[in-house]
């Protein structure tokens, strides 16, 4: 599949039925800031620029939001059975993003997309979700070169910092990517 630029890859998304279903799930709570993201969005991407026929098991389906009224990671767990009774055979991971760099140990998000922007690795530093018309927005705080060329970098605040650093080269092992994908690119020091 071919594959060039943001709008190659929120048409081929929204041609996704299963990731469609998802990202209707996901709207019917109407969380702020919402954004289904990481490997849900690469994988797929991922997987058509590998030909595959069938899609890449995941681990999870990434959820986050942005919502300072309710940072209780309690509230996560209820908003995961909710998902989980509309869809049952996916694995959610819901996360409200208000908490998470606390988490992290790093400054506040002001919102989801800036929290996407310091995921660890840029081809997974991506969201989609659905406006009021159920159009796909997707989102690409640092770009989508990487992801479309198959290469995995740190995002920037992983690459500046010597201990997140440590954990971007620790996933890098863990995922083990190229043995799911082998026309992805590792980058290191």
């Amino acid at each position: 599949m071919s594959l060039r630029n943001q709008k190659d890859v929120e048409r081929f998304l929204e041609n996704d039925p299963w990731l469609m279903e998802i990202l209707k799930a996901v709207k019917t709570l109407q969380l702020p800031d919402w954004w289904v993201c990481a490997g849900a969005i690469r994988s797929a991407i991922w997987d058509a620029l590998h030909g595959f026929e069938k899609k890449t098991p995941i681990q999870d389906v990434d959820v986050i939001y942005f919502d300072p009224k309710q940072p209780k990671e309690s509230e996560e767990k209820i908003l995961e059975d909710r998902l989980r009774m509309l869809m049952p055979e996916v694995p959610w991971s819901v996360k409200n993003q208000a908490r998470m760099h606390v988490i992290n140990n790093l400054q506040p998000y002001v919102s989801s997309e800036d929290a996407i922007s310091k995921f660890p690795e840029t081809p997974t530093a991506l969201g989609a979700k659905l406006d009021e018309q159920d159009r796909l927005f997707l989102t690409a705080p640092c770009g989508m070169e990487d992801v479309l060329a198959m290469e995995v970098r740190p995002t920037q605040l992983f690459k500046e910092t010597r201990d997140l650093y440590a954990i971007y080269e620790q996933r890098l092992r863990k995922k083990d990517w190229t043995a799911v994908w082998p026309r992805v690119t590792l980058y290191q020091n």
